[in-house]
């Protein structure tokens, strides 16, 4: 039997388990890394139903605030 996994909810774990850490434990090397795997994770979701949904919902409630 073989598994598989999509890179987004590979990249979404990672960030998960990085972001838990205590603040005042990261270094500028690993914040960088978290904001670069969060920009990836973005990427990674943007085409995807589930991103197209969250771009729909940013988009009404930016429209109700104006």
């Amino acid at each position: 039997m073989q598994y598989s996994i999509s890179a987004a909810a590979f990249v979404a774990i990672i960030i998960l388990i990085r972001l838990r850490r205590r603040t005042e434990a990261r270094s500028r090397g690993d914040e960088a890394f978290t904001v670069f795997s969060s920009i990836v994770l973005g990427v990674l979701i943007a085409g995807t139903g589930w991103g197209q949904a969250i771009l729909q919902l940013v988009g009404v409630v930016t429209g109700a605030t104006h």
